[in-house]
């Protein structure tokens, strides 16, 4: 059974709307699309990011808010709106959010390419040699793959996967049996390329590509040989793709999500995307199939999901168009040829990525798999990617005979069967491969490391605000910290003996731990900051997350401000926390800071009468990283490295004036303009620690 927070019955009027504040987050991301000081090409892809952010949002959030609806159900949140409320609010906003993110597109971005020599034809400006050469194309690359359907009696509207790029196709006449339909179903397999650059020969630019939508389009015909053509329209439907696994039903719980994630291709349908030119019978005929409304119904200007334009920037050489490139840098004590064993003893190290090279934990992995010394390795893996070099060096440690223990969280969103894959892997070497606790999701990052010195055995750990996923930390803002204090180290222990073991949890020392500590210990240290401020001393809280969510917290975020404290949010995400309301929240800012650099670190400062408590977390401040995952929030005890992650991770964030939006109390944000010097912490940060 998962621990649940108590019950508290908050005044509604406090919160703001989830779902509301993500779209609101997805318009800052747009906004970087929309601004023409950012590199062209890197403009493309924030306005992929924001496809891709509400694919899942329609994926997960508007599907579960669906379904609140079909269960009648009061409220959806801590802002006690209804379900039906929420939907209606989301699918007008969702519409015009679209909307202006296709007007970028076409109006700015298509053109501002076509005048840097990237010029994507419309079927209208093929000329008659990219005719043949893309006719040619089709016959060779794409007829091959595609199963036409018609359908009728015994064809049926195929199963059409989630996301996937469909052809819905009008006919007139009769085919090779006699047979006469109204309609056929063409999908475009997921082995094709949805944009295709032309040969140089063939444009009279530096890149020229085309869209396989558009091959298909002036080619539908010849998959329909005798009939007419009366209209051929894209489709896309996103469905819900929350898996679901019976608590109290399950044995086993990879067999169960090997079964289940099949399903996820085929769930409920939410959304439904078709071009501005679909005929309306054709509109009609798919929301039927699909079950959906109007409301439903999402029609663009353009090409349906603009994620397929995110290889583009990749595949065109134009340095000048894209963030300049950067070597991220290492800690002075890791210059050279080092051995991280004697390094850590005599300093903790700190690591901020991708500032900082993530080189440092491979190499932590590398050097334990080969040092003989090494007896045992114990990891979490939350995500890790299909290819991950850490995972090699895993298999190769259990490959020598070391002992290796890793807990895979099978149930992280979208990263399922690449961590299903890793553990059978992992398994076939001889590895321990555990799936945590039933009921709570694995979050927290550790790595433990033991070691036989003189004195006898000496753990070693890293632990970290972010996934060990070599890729993304080279885009991600996190902290990793590796010590061999002992009283960490033995935390660090005790929480592995938990998650692969059975008994009752140990006291900890210095980590606070969900589902047990995490949360009292978060809201108590907000609350002594009050005490404080209450007797007329310095009190300061500075908090940096992704989402803040948690009803609790938010009130005594409140509580903390009306007794004086000063309160600074740095929240990227989502935040349900009114700031500025007179009365309530006078004394608390937000702030979201979008940029280069997707921000997911977690950093919570507690002044603490002068102690200046510092800790880094894998858990944001929601109901979930609380109550139903296992995280840890650690301490940076070392004065220099504290003073470093006030540094880097805070104060230059308070002092951003070109990528952080300020957000008022009814969860509008905005950039205020400044005549100071232009502060970006982001920029500032790779100059400090970023090589030359």
């Amino acid at each position: 059974m998962t621990l649940l927070a108590a019950p508290h019955e908050f005044p509604a009027d406090h919160f703001l709307n989830r779902e509301f504040s993500l779209l609101a987050f997805n318009r800052r991301v747009l906004a970087q699309a929309a601004d023409a000081r950012v590199p062209l090409l890197e403009r493309v892809r924030f306005l992929c990011i924001v496809s891709s952010n509400l694919d899942e949002f329609f994926e997960i959030r508007v599907a579960g808010i669906k379904e609140q609806i079909k269960l009648r159900s009061s409220v959806t949140g801590a802002d006690k709106r209804s379900a039906q409320e929420v939907f209606r609010r989301i699918t007008q906003e969702a519409h015009q959010l679209i909307e202006e993110q296709y007007a970028l597109l076409n109006q700015v971005i298509l053109p501002a390419l076509r005048q840097e020599g990237i010029v994507f034809y419309k079927r209208s400006e093929w000329t008659e040699a990219q005719q043949a050469w893309i006719h040619s194309y089709f016959r060779r690359e794409v007829m091959p793959v595609l199963t036409p359907i018609g359908l009728d009696p015994a064809h049926p509207f195929p199963r059409v996967l989630n996301k996937s790029l469909n052809f819905a196709v009008e006919l007139e006449g009769k085919d090779a049996f006699g047979r006469s339909s109204g309609a056929a179903i063409v999908q475009a397999p997921r082995a094709l390329p949805r944009v295709i650059q032309l040969p140089r020969e063939l444009v009279d630019v530096d890149y020229g590509f085309v869209f396989l939508s558009s091959i298909l389009h002036r080619h539908v015909g010849d998959l329909f040989s005798g009939m007419n053509i009366l209209g051929c329209y894209q489709f896309r439907v996103t469905r819900n793709s929350d898996l679901f696994v019976d608590d109290e039903e399950v044995k086993n719980l990879r067999t169960a999500l090997q079964g289940e994630l099949p399903q996820r291709h085929f769930g409920d349908g939410v959304r439904l995307e078709v071009p501005d030119n679909c005929s309306e019978t054709m509109r009609e005929f798919l929301l039927q199939q699909f079950g959906l409304t109007h409301d439903d119904l999402y029609q663009v200007r353009g090409i349906v999901n603009l994620v397929r334009l995110m290889s583009v920037p990749d595949r065109v050489d134009r340095p000048d168009l894209k963030f300049k490139p950067f070597q991220p840098g290492l800690p002075k004590q890791l210059a050279g040829r080092y051995d991280l064993f004697d390094t850590i003893k005599k300093n903790d190290i700190l690591l901020h990525h991708p500032y900082q090279s993530f080189t440092p934990v491979i190499e932590f992995l590398k050097q334990a798999a080969d040092d003989p010394q090494v007896v045992a390795i114990k990891m979490t893996v939350y995500r890790t990617g299909t290819d991950s070099v850490l995972m090699e060096h895993l298999l190769r440690a259990a490959q020598k005979g070391k002992e290796v223990t890793v807990v895979v969280e099978l149930m992280a969103r979208f990263d399922e069967e690449a961590n299903l894959s890793i553990a059978a892997r992992l398994e076939e070497v001889g590895a321990h491969v555990v799936y945590g606790v039933f009921g709570y999701k694995t979050h927290a990052k550790l790595m433990l490391v033991l070691r036989r010195e003189d004195h006898g055995y000496r753990r070693y750990v890293h632990l970290g605000t972010g996934n060990y996923h070599p890729r993304t930390t080279r885009f991600y803002t996190d902290f990793g910290l590796m010590t061999c204090d002992d009283e960490v180290a033995e935390d660090v222990n005790e929480v592995f003996k938990q998650l692969t073991g059975l008994g009752k949890a140990g006291k900890l020392t210095h980590l606070w731990q969900a589902p047990f500590t995490l949360h009292s210990n978060m809201v108590d240290a907000i609350r002594a900051e009050t005490v404080v401020a209450k007797a007329g001393r310095k009190a300061h809280i500075i908090a940096k997350m992704n989402s803040l969510l948690e009803p609790e917290i938010i009130e005594a975020l409140y509580a903390a401000s009306q007794a004086g404290v000063q309160i600074d949010l740095i929240v990227r995400g989502v935040c349900c926390l009114r700031p500025g309301v007179p009365g309530l929240s006078d004394n608390i800012r937000v702030r979201s800071v979008i940029g280069r650099f997707l921000e997911h670190h977690r950093i919570y400062y507690f002044h603490a009468d002068g102690a200046d408590n510092l800790y880094l977390a894998s858990a944001d401040w929601m109901e979930r990283n609380f109550f139903r995952r296992i995280e840890v929030a650690f301490p940076v005890l070392d004065p220099k490295l504290k003073r470093r992650v006030m540094k880097e991770g805070l104060r230059r964030y308070l002092a951003d004036n070109c990528q952080a939006w300020d957000m008022d109390a009814d969860g509008n944000y905005r950039i205020k303009p400044s005549r100071r010097v232009r502060t970006c912490a982001q920029d500032l940060l790779l100059a400090e620690l970023g090589e030359e």
